[in-house]
This record gives structure tokens, C-alpha cells and sequence, in this order.
């Protein structure tokens, strides 16, 4: 004998449900529902009080927010979600979005250059409040103002031309100026930065620019070069670890400067594919901090973002806009903490 399907679970009451049972008006409602029962006689929102309670009926808060004219909802768009950082952007714009009452919907642009301008579409679809972009920065999709359905945003990281909104970022000038100026008081005079292809994005160009002064600054007894590596340019990183270490063995220390975590794990598989070893015969310092860096060689130093603190400082400019704050954009950059490790800390 088969079993019994089980009782379709009952819909949930509505607010016309709610009027029905009361024997008002759907406005009658949402007044009560918003708090404005003061506008009604005693004995109707008495009435509707009880049909709420009979009906355990519970307003949308979707609803009642987009009732007001907002949603409480805020678009955050990251370039790669697999990135920590952006993870932990994501975990601090979340809490202090969390702490005013609005919740963070996120859209992943999975490293797809020319996706910006549909996450943007998606998220407005969604009635959200405000974005904060946390993005490639480049490519064909690349958005601007007018793509905004005119909401407020808040940019991370990464400049865009043609969108002139509040900015929140590392101070990346004043980072690079601790690595290279730590180095150099070690005693190293040839510096290598590495970093991803430029490739018109803003972060990697604002510290290439800010080796190059440093390295200027300290001209002659300094010499530098920029090598741009990419993911599967494992030969030329070769050579240009092999060539700096010739320099090195000429009697100058010598050491690598690495623009993000991503760098820094393709100068660690070529350290060890031609058997160097940080802090003896190549010095290092790299932008980031991952969990990892203690644990490779005598310990990676490391230029240590503020990244919560990047992402609770871009919720809350986004916020602030939302509450009506108005004037130019804002740029608000954050300092750095170099992390001094065996890789550069020795004498």
C-alpha cells in the first residue's frame, strides 16, 4: 500500500488576504504595517491586528524596503572570487553592509574582461543600491558612468576612465617606497620588480611607476628592471632570475620584488626549479601577505594589505552616499605594513 502524498503546505497569507479577513482596504494595511496606525481608528487597527495574527501574516521586507524606494541590497563585483584578496574585500565591505542593515549580493567576473558591463545589468535587475566594483579594470566591457542606471559606486583597487566616483585602494606609491627603501638599507643594488602584464590596469601601473622612482632615487649606486610575467612564461622568468643572480655573484645583493601573491608563487616555482634560495642568494619582498609566505624558504617578507579594512572603508563611503552625502569623489588610500622575514631581513 502506497503512502500518502503528503498535505500541500498552505500559501502564505498576503496582504489582500490580510484586508479580506479584517474587512479593510489593502492601504488600510500597509498603513498598520507601516507603523502609522495612529491615522486609524482604534477599533480598525485593532481589527487588522488581529487578521496579522490569525493569518500569521509576515510583510516581505523586499517589499517594504523597495516601498520606501530601496531595496537594502548592495551589488559587489569582483574580478575573481578564487583571489583572496577579493575575498577579503568581500568579507569586510559584507560586515559593515551587515551592520547598517543592507545585505551584499555578489556577481563573480570569473577574470572575463568583458563581463563587466552584464554584472552590472544583472545586479541592477535586482533593484540593488549601490555597487562596489572590485574589477578588471579593462577590456571591452569595461563600464562607465552611464552604465550605473544611476546608482552611487565605489571603485577597489582599480581606476576606471571615465568613472569618476569615490576610490578606495592600498596607497601602492607609498607601499613600494617601504619595499625598496627596506632593501636598499639592506644592502641590495639589483632590484628586479615583477608584476603582472601592465596592461592598462591601474594598481600594477600606479607600483611599476613608484619602482621606477624609487629605483631613480637611489641611482647610481641602485639599478632596476621590470619584468612582466605571465602565467605561462615560465622560461623568460627563468632567465630573468638566472641573469639577476650573475649580478648578484659580481658582488652586489641582489633581490626580487614581486607585484602580488600570484607573482610571488611563480617566483617560488622558479627559485626552485634552479635550486636558489631566498635571503642567500636572492633577496625578496612581495605585495601581499597569504598565509603561505611564512612557510616558504626562510620565510617570504611581505608588503601585508589592509584588505577588510579596504573593503569595510569602500561599504561605508558607498553607504554615505546613500544617505545623501554629496560632493566630488573621494580618494581614500590605505597605508601597507612591510613584514620583515628572512627572505630580506638578513645582514
Amino acid at each position: 500500500m502506497s503512502a500518502a502524498a503528503p498535505a500541500p503546505r498552505p500559501a502564505r497569507a498576503t496582504i489582500a488576504d490580510v484586508a479580506k479577513a479584517a474587512g479593510v482596504s489593502k492601504a488600510t494595511v500597509s498603513r498598520f504595517l507601516n507603523h502609522r496606525e495612529r491615522l486609524l481608528s482604534p477599533d480598525i487597527a485593532a481589527r487588522v491586528e488581529a487578521a496579522v495574527a490569525q493569518l500569521a501574516y509576515t510583510p516581505s521586507p523586499m517589499a517594504q524596503a523597495l516601498s520606501h524606494g530601496r531595496s537594502r541590497l548592495i551589488g559587489l563585483i569582483v574580478a575573481d572570487i578564487t583571489n583572496p584578496y577579493s575575498v577579503a574585500v568581500l568579507r569586510g565591505a559584507e560586515k559593515a553592509c551587515q551592520d547598517a542593515g543592507y545585505l551584499v549580493m555578489l556577481f563573480n567576473l570569473g577574470n572575463d574582461i568583458d563581463r563587466e558591463r552584464e554584472a552590472i545589468n544583472a545586479l541592477a535587475g535586482y533593484q540593488v543600491d549601490g555597487f562596489i566594483l572590485n574589477t578588471l579594470g579593462r577590456g571591452a566591457g569595461l563600464v562607465d558612468a552611464d552604465a550605473l542606471h544611476g546608482k552611487p559606486a565605489v571603485l577597489v583597487d582599480r581606476r576606471h576612465a571615465g568613472m569618476h566616483t569615490d576610490f578606495v585602494s592600498l596607497d601602492n606609491a607609498a607601499a613600494m617606497k617601504s619595499a625598496c627603501s627596506h632593501l636598499v638599507d639592506g644592502g641590495y643594488r639589483e632590484l628586479l620588480y615583477i608584476t603582472e602584464p601592465l596592461k592598462g590596469v591601474s594598481s600594477r601601473r600606479e607600483r611599476t611607476a613608484a619602482f621606477g622612482d624609487c629605483v631613480t632615487a637611489h641611482e647610481p649606486r641602485v639599478a632596476g628592471e621590470v619584468y612582466e610575467s605571465t602565467g605561462d612564461d615560465g622560461d623568460g622568468l627563468d632567465a630573468a632570475l638566472r641573469a639577476l643572480h650573475k649580478r648578484a655573484k659580481r658582488g652586489k645583493r641582489a633581490a626580487v620584488l614581486a607585484g602580488n601573491a600570484v607573482v610571488t608563487l611563480r617566483v617560488a616555482a622558479a627559485m626552485a626549479r634552479l635550486g636558489l634560495r631566498f635571503g642567500e642568494d636572492i633577496g625578496f619582498v612581495g605585495f601581499d601577505d597569504p598565509e603561505w609566505a611564512p612557510l616558504i624558504g626562510p620565510g617570504l617578507s611581505a608588503i601585508a594589505q589592509p584588505t577588510e579594512e579596504i573593503g569595510r572603508t569602500a561599504a561605508t563611503c558607498l553607504l554615505e552616499r546613500l544617505r545623501g552625502l554629496e560632493g566630488p569623489a573621494r580618494q581614500l588610500l590605505l597605508p601597507g605594513e612591510l613584514v620583515v622575514r628572512g627572505s630580506s631581513g638578513g645582514g
